[in-house]
């Protein structure tokens, strides 16, 4: 059973990818047993979802010679295959039947990411009559890939025009009808094709007047439609080998960002979740600026340059898999265990070195010698692991180090540690308006999220004239208080319709200031840093997944709509016809999702054995782009 995402979604989408590279059969190798030589074109989106997915050296190891844009200057290469991986738009479709006039390459092999209409294909078939090219198209294919996957357990619609599915787009007070569908109809799309991929046709739940109501009805509907095709259903016997959900199907559960805006705005304390926060980080490479200390020119000194470095944090790094979930000050102390480990390892291959430079004439040099053969021969095998070893110290360290900075200079841990206790109602040490007054803690926008998050958790809106005295204090520290004009509208409204998420009742347990972490020589002086525990709590979309996995009765889910797109007739009742738990779901977030919601669903399913989750979301966005569309939305 377990089968089913143990093919991880990001396993099951390689290997879809890796057969279009095959040409779309099993397995192609010319007569060396070499791989076939070819060229990949792709437009942005493909490159978006290749690129968490596959390393330059695996297209080289699929035979992939040279890959480029679709929309890039390209030279004929006559003699060799080309395999396209676009969406089918139309000027993407323009350009392949330029393409084919321009005669480039030998053969084409056209792969879309999502499904091509009739119309677009009959374009293409012009094109490739007119261009005398017919026989060098040599497959076309629909690919439904239009997902990215950025973890084994997570992924994501788009990265390229996020806009269009983004929180502001579907909140947007004077969005029509239309437009709407539109944002709709591209969501479902993506999740269409997710589910192809996975293979299975799940059960859906849905909070009712929301995004996600339309989300799940739109799906259901093109899920029926396609299970109805008997001829052409894409879930009919076996799609992708082995690993098809056998007798329990997955558990859909659609939610809305508006359940709960405090967390996308929460500084956090996990690793992932902090890089992604302070950092420049998306599809799993982080970039950074490293200034090189300071150079002596004629003109006196001035600050070197700054280095541009990016590195990717991806499931290949053991590190990163361990530590991504950690609270900062443990990522800290394990980088520093890491490197004392290297440094071990490396002496000893250094020692060996300096007994190998020993002349060999007195006969205690040579038994020496002899017993040290071995432990070089073992050495030198180990080498290359040794030089991953120290790759990945140094990417931590220096990822971990800017992380540090940003922690340091805006205070951040204060912040964390201050709207966990907002979040869970907990007694506060220290008002509001002295952090927000505080020239050293935070940059305007700290403040801002502290305020929002204050604000969306009070039961109580603060009074007129405290809120006036808040607005000046935000506003004399520099912030804008667009996101608040939104906010305040959005509660106004969310009171109509429900009670204020709650996020549980415990805290953090910060375990003294200068803790282990402190060791002499650490690269890492985390004094002044609070070295803050997390207590594990369930966040709102993770309590809500748990009462529909495991059917429990709980008014914040009792009256979520229930679909099952392979029953006949779309019978649409919130009574659920499937009265075990599920073993297996996807938690999918209309509006945006964060690793911070992400990491909080890892460790929740950590504990339910044989249980497998993932995490799915519009868009992925840090507290800064949250903001920012916050602020556009408060702007109206």
């Amino acid at each position: 059973m377990a089968a089913a995402t143990a093919a991880h979604i990001s396993e099951r989408q390689n290997v879809a990818f890796k057969r279009i590279l095959n040409f779309n059969v099993p397995h192609v190798k010319n007569s060396t047993g070499e791989p076939v030589w070819k060229v990949l074109i792709y437009d942005r989106f493909g490159q978006d979802i290749i690129s968490p997915l596959l390393s330059v050296k695996e297209l080289r190891d699929m035979g992939i010679t040279l890959h480029l844009l679709l929309h890039s200057d390209r030279d004929p290469i006559p003699d060799v295959p080309a395999v396209y991986f676009v969406m089918p738009t139309e000027e993407n479709i323009d350009r392949m039947c330029q393409d084919l006039r321009n005669q480039l390459y030998e053969s084409y092999y056209l792969n879309f990411i999502s499904a091509i209409s009739r119309s677009k294909l009959e374009d293409i078939a012009n094109a490739a009559l007119a261009a005398s090219a017919v026989t060098q198209v040599a497959k076309v294919f629909d690919q439904y890939l239009n997902f990215i996957t950025l973890e084994d357990d997570m992924f994501v619609l788009c990265n390229q025009n996020k806009e269009l599915v983004s929180y502001r787009a579907i909140n947007r007070p004077d969005i029509t009808d239309t437009e709407m569908e539109t944002v709709m109809d591209t969501i479902v799309d993506s999740l269409f094709c997710f589910f192809v991929t996975l293979g299975a046709v799940p059960i859906i739940r849905c909070s009712r007047g929301t995004a996600a109501e339309m989300v799940a009805v739109k799906l259901d509907k093109k899920l029926r439609e396609n299970l109805r095709d008997a001829r052409n259903s894409l879930f009919t016997g076996d799609t992708l080998g082995a690993g098809q959900f056998s007798f329990q199907r997955p558990l859909l559960v659609l939610v809305d960002r508006n359940i709960d805006l405090a967390t996308p705005l929460h500084h956090t304390w996990t690793y992932q979740a902090l890089v992604h926060d302070v950092l420049d980080f998306h599809l799993n490479r982080v970039n950074l600026e490293e200034s090189s200390g300071v150079e002596n020119s004629p003109a006196g000194a001035r600050p070197k340059r700054k280095n541009k470095k990016s590195y990717d944090l991806t499931p290949v790094d053991k590190f990163w898999q361990k530590h991504k979930g950690s609270p900062f000050p443990e990522v800290a102390e394990s980088v520093q265990q890491e490197l004392e480990s290297y440094r071990a390892q490396e002496d000893e291959v250094k020692r060996l070195k300096s007994i190998m430079g020993l002349e060999g004439e007195d006969e205690g040099a040579i038994s020496m010698l002899s017993d040290n053969t071995a432990k070089l021969t073992s050495a030198v095998s180990s080498l290359p692991e040794l030089l991953e070893k120290k790759r990945l110290i140094d990417l931590h360290t220096n990822v971990a180090t800017a992380v540090l900075e940003h922690i340091k200079a805006r205070k951040l841990d204060v912040y964390f540690e201050y709207e966990e206790k907002i979040m869970s109602k907990t007694t506060l040490d220290k008002s509001l308006l002295d952090i927000i007054s505080d020239p050293d803690a935070g940059t305007p926008e700290d403040k801002m999220r502290l305020f929002l998050i204050y604000y969306i958790s009070a039961q109580q809106a603060p009074s007129e004239a405290d809120l006036e005295q808040y607005k000046k204090a935000l506003t004399d520290a520099g912030c804008n208080l667009n996101p608040l004009q939104y906010i305040k509208q959005w509660k106004a409204f969310a009171k109509m319709a429900s009670a204020p998420a709650s996020y549980g009742n415990t805290t953090t347990k910060p375990m003294g200031l200068l803790s282990r972490v402190m060791n002499t020589g650490s690269q890492f002086v985390m004094e002044g840093v609070k070295n803050l525990v997390l207590k594990q709590q369930n966040l709102p979309v993770t309590r809500i997944l748990d009462n529909l996995m495991e059917m429990k009765s709980n008014p914040e889910t009792d009256d979520y709509r229930y679909f099952d797109p392979k029953m006949l007739r779309g019978n649409d009742s919130s009574v659920p016809r499937n009265k075990n738990p599920f073993q297996e779901a996807i938690v999918f977030v209309v509006g945006g999702g964060n690793y911070i919601e992400y990491q909080n669903l890892v460790d929740y399913i950590k504990g339910k054995q044989g249980k497998h989750i993932l995490y799915g979301c519009s868009e992925l966005f840090n507290a800064t782009q949250f903001i920012k569309q916050l602020s556009q939305l408060g702007q109206k």
